[in-house]
């Protein structure tokens, strides 16, 4: 039985998924990027989750977020100009 070990550098983007070369993956932060000054969803634990417009992130995925809207449970708690949310509380950003 012959075994085969590669590196991850050695191995072709293409070999690992069919339509990889065709549409390459977009990683977090640059998505991210993408949706600066654009409406997103974040949801966070606990059943919180604002609305707003994406002014800024840092590397620990903190977000800074324009005419924000607080919900829980899906009902409107308060509306902020400014608001800061915590990246260890996100549980997904929807652009």
């Amino acid at each position: 039985m012959v075994l085969s070990c590669f590196t991850l550098s050695e191995i072709h983007l293409s070999t690992l998924h069919p339509l990889s070369s065709r549409n390459p993956m977009i990683k977090p932060l640059q998505r991210l990027n993408q949706s600066i000054n654009s409406s997103v969803i974040v949801e966070l634990r606990g059943g919180r989750e604002f609305r707003g417009v994406l002014d800024g992130f840092d590397p620990h995925m903190n977000l800074v977020l324009r005419n924000a809207e607080e919900l829980v449970n899906r009902e409107s708690v308060r509306k902020v100009e400014l608001a800061v949310v915590r990246g260890d509380n996100v549980v997904y950003i929807s652009p």
